[in-house]
């Protein structure tokens, strides 16, 4: 894993823990990543709030933003765009997971049609976070047993990596 993924994927992981720590059924919840560094420089006072005087100027800092709107969450990432100071976004969405042999005959549609229902479905958080033009990195926590385990992988959820992508477009 490069030094890029490697800290992407710890931000990514930074968040789903701050976001395990308010409990399950949230809704989607959006970040900017901006560097310490520049946080420091926009704004000195919310940087030392949060405790980044002592940070690396190139940390990752996850930023939360406000309760994104109601809506298919395609067309809401598609809404967003982010200013140069923002060197990347992170959402975390909870989801629910199909073992691979019960969407072994279902189409996409009929997949999200009957996963909520489905008696072997797994509900889970997912984050998923991008750098612009770069890398993406994604932890997804299971709800239940072993919620200690997080799974982690680029390629956990590429369409919502691509959309965050385009956020930057």
């Amino acid at each position: 894993m490069s030094g890029v993924s490697a800290e992407l994927t710890a931000t990514a992981a930074e968040i789903e823990a701050h976001l395990a720590s308010a409990g399950w059924d949230r809704p989607p919840a959006l970040f900017a990543l901006v560097r310490a560094g520049q946080f420091r420089k926009d704004d000195p006072l919310a940087a030392a709030r949060v405790g980044l005087d002592d940070v690396d100027d190139d940390a990752l800092t996850p930023i939360e933003q406000e309760e994104l709107p109601e809506g298919p969450l395609d067309e809401v990432l598609a809404q967003i765009a982010w200013p140069d100071a923002v060197v990347g976004c992170a959402l975390s969405q909870e989801i629910v997971v199909l073992p691979p042999a019960a969407e072994e005959h279902l189409s996409d549609d009929e997949i999200a049609s009957r996963a909520p229902e489905h008696p072997h479905r797994r509900e889970a958080r997912l984050v998923v976070a991008v750098l612009r033009g770069s890398d993406a990195a994604a932890v997804m926590r299971m709800r239940g047993e072993n919620e200690q385990d997080v799974l982690t992988g680029p390629d956990l959820a590429p369409n919502l990596a691509r959309a965050l992508h385009a956020t930057f477009d």
